[in-house]
């Protein structure tokens, strides 16, 4: 029994989901006539409040498209050190805008509204423009920390006061959202643009999409097309991603009690230095000094269970849709049984 840890990424479609693939009507989508993107489009955006939406390859080209159309050379993007569009995007906010960043702290990769004003620059030739303020809901390298949204009002307060475009990367914001109980519609109110996942815990195969108002969308469009991201007949992936938003949101729920659970053994483990929170799905837990993040990983893989480390002493372990309950009790006994 092989057991996959390291990412929710390496979620595989159900039978039902490929069933519903197969009979998906498609078309050309780069003349915009692929009927199921089309209506893939429409849900997400109404699903968030959104004008319109844009189906994509990857999170990283709807966040890159995102940071394109918002900004340009000159300007600055405000976000958490630990977020995706600067630690796992290759440069692309350099690359693809032009821009430069500025990075903040906090704890488990959350932003406060006081950081963000100490960060925005004076309105001098001197400096770059403050021109986007970027958060990610949840925080991966924050070890799932959740933004609620009472957290997002009082930052769009700031984005207000000082003219900043607000961005959000959801790519595991439906985690976010079954655990707060929050509704998706409000988000369209406060942000600018947003950019969810489908191929994480929703276990669709390939897809991101990006939300926003008509406007920006079309955008969006040109700029996808310069990336390369025009695609033809995808609705096939369109449809996994319709049936993934019908049917796997509220299963993101027992993907959080594994992770919980798996932390709790985790905590009374005498190599185990500390353990992150865990909110979501996302385990984030360091070792003792004598132990090394390689050298754990080693004796779980002669076990059958892969995970990935964050650095000397951090591993992440990240449950998902694949993972049954049996894997969950394998996981739990194998940790208990290893020696160092």
């Amino acid at each position: 029994m092989h057991i996959e840890l390291r990412s929710d990424t390496f979620t595989k479609p159900t039978p039902a989901m490929l069933n519903y693939m197969f009979k998906a009507e498609v078309g050309d989508d780069v003349f915009a006539e692929d009927p199921t993107i089309n209506a893939l489009e429409e849900k997400a955006a109404l699903l968030f409040g959104m004008e319109a939406g844009l189906f994509c390859p990857s999170g990283t080209m709807t966040n890159q498209i995102a940071i394109a159309v918002h900004c340009g050379p000159g300007d600055e993007v405000i976000c958490h050190r630990l977020c995706h569009i600067y630690n796992y995007e290759g440069g692309g906010i350099a690359a693809n805008a032009g821009a430069s960043v500025r990075l903040i702290e906090g704890n488990n990769g959350i932003i406060v509204p006081e950081q963000v004003i100490e960060n925005i620059n004076p309105a001098d030739d001197h400096y770059t423009v403050s021109k986007m303020l970027e958060i990610e809901n949840t925080v991966n390298k924050g070890g799932g920390g959740i933004y609620t949204l009472e957290q997002i009002k009082a930052l769009k307060k700031v984005c207000d006061e000082y003219n900043l475009i607000f961005h959000l990367d959801g790519a595991r914001v439906f985690n976010a959202l079954v655990e707060t109980g929050e509704d998706s519609r409000e988000y369209g109110k406060y942000f600018h643009s947003i950019s969810i996942c489908l191929s994480k815990g929703l276990g669709a195969p390939i897809g991101s999409l990006l939300l926003g108002s008509k406007d920006f969308i079309k955008k969006a469009h040109r700029k996808r097309k310069m990336m390369g991201g025009g695609m033809r007949q995808a609705g096939y992936l369109a449809a996994a991603g319709i049936f993934a938003l019908d049917n796997h949101i509220q299963l993101l729920k027992k993907d959080h009690e594994n992770a919980r659970k798996i932390g709790e053994i985790l905590q009374t483990l005498p190599y185990i230095a500390s353990v992150n929170p865990i909110q979501t799905n996302i385990i984030i837990f360091e070792l003792k000094k004598e132990v090394s993040a390689l050298q754990f990983i080693q004796k779980l893989e002669e076990n059958n269970i892969k995970a990935i480390n964050f650095s000397k002493s951090l591993v992440r372990f990240v449950t998902h849709l694949d993972l049954t309950e049996k894997m969950v009790t394998k996981v739990c006994s194998t940790l208990k049984t290893l020696k160092f």
